[in-house]
């Protein structure tokens, strides 16, 4: 392979214009000037890099001389398509180093890459092999001169390779939005999505985190060019750090042209939407929710030990003890049984310390030795109990609202205590449950089966007391969960899954307080449930979805009408939800209640009976991504 001549990267050229004297003046001062704005330095270590390196062996070669590295998870590597035309789209926020990380990270994964790069670039010759030579700084001049650069990038991706892009086409820099200090990237250039829509590629978001010094930001308001100035200078104090890549999951073209049916600005809609789809990859670097100190009455900040747990031979004898009614059904070792607390002391007592020790797991919890209050006198309790092994497995608390109402009043609900209720709400529901505090003990979430199990004794309650057809309770989305997830998660079922004549009728205690371009996001994201898990998928980095309880609510028909922050219970996100079973799908119902325990719900409701045709399919596979609350399979706590 022929050598190349190297010549220095950066030369500091005055105009024809000035004069003799200057020239002269400027000739002293040139070579100070250039190592004060690291010209000098960048020369010096291009001019290490290994003679005849071109292409990925030149960026690799560069990346080592100047200290370079990156950051990216396997996982994040292979969403990365290995075929077909791909634009991958990525934030600019450092102005050149990115660029050599994306070559050489693209390149790791295909061979047929190009890059769409400042026109400044075509000084490295050893790029051109990458490289496809812009001008962004969007002058008439450098309008007609990228006519040549777009039509290569057209045959590229027709051709099916991959071009990687900076739709920005200028650094990030500090800007005020929303009266707001905020360091990103100017507008993305819609000509990014023209391409993307006339060859049909699949779009891959990138994020690089960080960003450029305090004083590049400064002296980029005084004026831009001192920010142009300073780039070098930023170049080369990123060596030894490493940049932290985030890739997102691919987005079929097909997604983005359903997205922009019949809009007039179709490619102003696609780069904004691709914009957001890069930024909310910042969301999985950013800690969850601090967990916050619990503070107990007596001015203590530290979680009480869990008390003891109880004799398993006392419980047992206090199970054997309850009356025939009080058992719902039996699956194997595990029976699933219904009570009040004056009628099982010693299991209650063990319920509350297992939610305690449950919930702490995924930094929820009450922190106390025992996770027990005053509701807990009068509401019922639906229990998992193991007769081989003597122990509680799970427990649901249920609250019926015509009981509690005439008894307590309105301050009788523990949902009250999250949100306000307005009486016509409560008018509308009753006779309904309340459901809460549900939980699955940890040695038992790998399987589906206690969830399945708890669900199916919540059934065979309703088919015993019929005239319950409405289900409602907090549900709760954990700190596990990122912040911009918490965020997205409610405004998407405000919005797209609400009951607005019932929304109305409640209010939260503590509201959510929402970031401007998060409710953004979700506005211009997600028109659908996938869309939101796809985006869920992006931002953590389990990958984990929507939570499995909630989901379990969804496939009912469960509607959520408002979201509160729970500051007793470690800042979690709780959801109300309301479940109308005369509107759930029947197979649903079926799955649960079975066929002869749904017959009899739906004649006290006077329904028919159950068609043939909705026999129901056997359970939902096992365990999930939902990742909160500490249940099977990654329950989380409703209430």
């Amino acid at each position: 392979m022929a050598d190349i001549t190297r010549k220095p990267i950066f030369e500091i050229q005055l105009p024809e214009t000035v004069s003799p004297v200057l020239r002269g003046l400027f000739g002293l001062a040139q070579a100070p000037l250039c190592r004060m704005l690291g010209l000098a330095r960048i020369d010096e270590l291009y001019a290490g890099i290994p003679q005849g390196a071109v292409g990925r062996d030149f960026v690799d070669a560069a990346l080592r001389a100047f200290h370079f590295s990156y950051r990216v998870s396997d996982e994040d590597l292979a969403r990365i398509p290995e075929s077909g035309p791909v634009v991958v789209v990525a934030n600019h926020p450092f102005g050149g180093l990115e660029g050599l990380i994306l070559a050489g990270l693209l390149a790791s994964r295909r061979p047929d890459v190009k890059i769409m790069a400042n026109f400044l670039l075509r000084r490295i010759p050893e790029l051109a092999e990458f490289f496809i030579f812009v001008d962004p700084f969007g002058s008439t001049v450098a309008a007609k001169q990228n006519i040549r650069p777009l039509k290569e990038s057209l045959a590229h991706l027709r051709q099916g390779g991959i071009l990687g892009v900076f739709p920005a086409g200028e650094v990030s820099h500090l800007q005020f939005k929303n009266r707001r200090p905020t360091i990103s990237d100017p507008a993305w250039s819609a000509s990014v999505a023209r391409i993307v829509r006339k060859t049909g590629a699949t779009v891959v978001p990138m994020f690089f985190d960080g960003n450029n010094s305090r004083l590049f930001q400064l002296l980029g308001l005084v004026h831009p060019r001192l920010r142009t100035a300073l780039l070098p200078r930023e170049f080369l104090n990123k060596c030894d750090r490493p940049v932290e890549v985030r890739i997102g999951a691919p987005i079929p073209f097909s997604r983005l042209e359903q997205m922009v049916e019949g809009e007039d600005n179709a490619d102003e809609l696609i780069i904004r939407c691709l914009r957001l789809r890069s930024y909310l990859l910042a969301a999985r670097g950013a800690k969850s929710r601090p967990r916050p100190k619990i503070f107990l009455p007596k001015g203590g900040n530290r979680q009480e030990a869990l008390i003891p747990a109880a004799d398993p031979q006392l419980l047992a004898d206090e199970v054997a003890a309850l009356p025939p009614e009080c058992r719902m059904f039996k699956s194997g070792e595990f029976s699933v049984l219904c009570a009040e607390a004056r009628q099982l002391p010693l299991i209650l007592r063990e319920i509350g310390r297992l939610r305690e020790l449950t919930f702490r797991r995924v930094g929820e919890g009450s922190g106390k030795a025992c996770d027990l209050d005053g509701f807990d006198a009068y509401y019922l309790h639906l229990f998992i109990w193991n007769e081989t092994n003597r122990e509680v497995v799970g427990a649901y608390r249920i609250g019926r609202t015509d009981d509690i109402l005439a008894r307590l009043g309105q301050r009788g609900l523990y949902t009250d205590t999250l949100f306000v209720l307005k009486e016509r709400f409560l008018r509308h529901i009753s006779p309904a449950l309340e459901m809460g505090r549900s939980f699955v003990r940890p040695e038992y979430q790998k399987s589906y089966s206690s969830l399945l199990l708890l669900w199916k004794g919540l059934a065979r309650f309703v088919v015993q007391n019929p005239k319950y057809k409405i289900l409602f309770g907090p549900v709760s989305i954990t700190n596990e969960y990122k912040t911009a997830s918490r965020q997205l998660i409610a405004r998407y079922f405000q919005e797209q899954n609400a009951l607005p004549e019932l929304a109305r009728l409640v209010r939260p205690r503590t509201p959510l307080k929402e970031q401007h371009w998060l409710k953004n996001a979700a506005r211009t994201l997600v028109t659908d449930l996938d869309d939101l898990v796809e985006l869920l998928a992006d931002i953590e980095a389990d990958q984990k979805g929507i939570p499995v309880l909630l989901r379990q609510y969804l496939k009912l028909g469960g509607k959520l009408l408002a979201f509160n922050v729970d500051h007793e219970f470690a800042d979690a996100l709780d959801g109300l939800i309301v479940v109308d079973l005369m509107r759930t799908d029947r197979k649903q119902l079926e799955r649960y209640m079975g066929k002869e325990g749904l017959a009899g719900f739906l004649a006290y409701h006077g329904l028919g009976p159950v068609s043939a045709g909705n026999s129901a399919d056997g359970p939902e596979g096992s365990g999930g991504t939902g990742g909160t609350g500490g249940t099977g399979g990654g329950l989380p706590r409703c209430a």
